[in-house]
Order: structure tokens, then C-alpha cells, then sequence
């Protein structure tokens, strides 16, 4: 019997199960990097350039006025959400059914929630002082962002994806009770510099 005929063995049997499996996680679940890389580059831009305009203490760090700052974080923040969603729906297409389905709500709802911020931070923003309205704009992101990955851990019953959510919704409400300059400190280095870490790391292992 040539070697074409024989029946396959059960540990290539497994093999290509494995192989397969592999392959097929890689379309279901999101790519890491599109999921932690444009939020953290987002975010070590735009908090940095708040706290060196709010600094520790009320004095500015460098020149930088309340309106650039947001500019650069808001800018930064719809780049990362346009770059999140198209990268997950352009994923999702390849698989057909629920998967799909949910890969495709998914990527809308990034760049939803993150327009929703943008127009009740600017109904609400001029009736603020300016450091608590700079305050309203990235706090009300960053919540919308941990809540989206809690979400995003519960459709892929990804527990890492989840605690990365709870641990954005911490850091961000100990920032907002701390005020503006430590929001943007704490923001820039624990979530900006870990996402980008955590993107790369997991894009890795992947």
C-alpha cells in the first residue's frame, strides 16, 4: 500500500486539529495589537501632552494650552477607535455566522462610543470650569473604553480582555478623584505605556 493510502495515525490526527484550531482562533478572536497598540500610543500622546498642561501642582509643565491637548487626545482617540473597528471588522468578514456577527457590533460600538463621548463632552464641557471640563473628556472616554473591553472579554470569554477592562476603569476613576494632572499622569504611564506592552506581548504569544 503506497504511503498516500495509509490511514493517518492518531497523533497526526491530532496534529492537524491543532493546526486547524490555531487557524481558526486566529480569525474568531481579535488581533491584540488592534486591540491594545492604538489605544496606548492614543493615550501616551494625549494624557502626556495634559499633564505637562495641568502639571502636579495647577503649574504648567511646558507650553501647551487645554484646547491642544484635547485636540492631540481626541485626534489620537478616534484614530485608535477608526483603526480598532476596521481592523475587527475587516477580521470578522472571513467567518461566517454569530462570530461575524458579533466581531462586526463589536468594531461599530468602538467607534460609536467614542463619538457619543465627543458630542456630550462638548454640550457639557463649557458649563465646566476649564480643568474639570478637560477632566469630563477624558474620564467619560476611558470609561467608555473599560466598558468595552469587559464587553469584548464576555463576548470571547476572554478573562485577560476583561481584567484589562476592570483595570482601565480603575486607574481611570482613581485619576478623576485625584484631579486632572494626576488623571493624565497615571493615564499616560499605567495605561498608555501598558497597552502598548500588552498589545505587543500578546501579538507575540499569539
Amino acid at each position: 500500500m503506497a504511503d498516500h493510502d495509509r490511514a493517518p495515525s492518531p497523533e497526526e490526527i491530532l496534529r492537524v486539529i491543532e493546526e486547524q484550531s490555531v487557524a481558526t482562533a486566529r480569525f474568531v478572536y481579535p488581533n491584540p495589537a488592534l486591540l491594545y497598540v492604538p489605544w496606548g500610543v492614543a493615550w501616551l500622546l494625549g494624557f502626556t501632552a495634559f499633564f505637562l498642561h495641568y502639571g502636579l501642582d495647577g503649574r504648567p509643565y511646558a507650553p501647551i494650552s487645554q484646547m491642544q491637548a484635547l485636540a492631540v487626545l481626541m485626534g489620537a482617540q478616534l484614530v485608535a477607535g477608526a483603526v480598532t473597528s476596521f481592523g475587527i471588522v475587516r477580521m470578522s468578514r472571513p467567518v461566517r455566522g454569530d462570530s461575524s456577527a458579533r466581531g462586526a457590533m463589536y468594531g461599530y460600538a468602538w467607534f460609536a462610543g467614542m463619538l457619543l463621548v465627543a458630542v456630550i463632552a462638548t454640550r457639557l464641557g463649557p458649563l465646566l470650569p476649564p480643568a474639570e471640563s478637560g477632566l469630563v473628556w477624558a474620564g467619560a472616554s476611558l470609561m467608555v473604553v473599560a466598558i468595552l473591553y469587559m464587553a469584548g472579554g464576555a463576548i470571547w470569554l476572554n478573562w485577560p480582555m476583561f481584567f484589562v477592562g476592570g483595570w482601565v476603569a480603575g486607574v481611570d476613576a482613581l485619576g478623576v478623584l485625584l484631579g486632572p494632572g494626576w488623571h493624565a499622569l497615571l493615564t499616560a504611564a499605567l495605561l498608555g505605556c501598558g497597552f502598548i506592552a500588552i498589545g505587543l506581548w500578546q501579538r507575540r504569544c499569539r
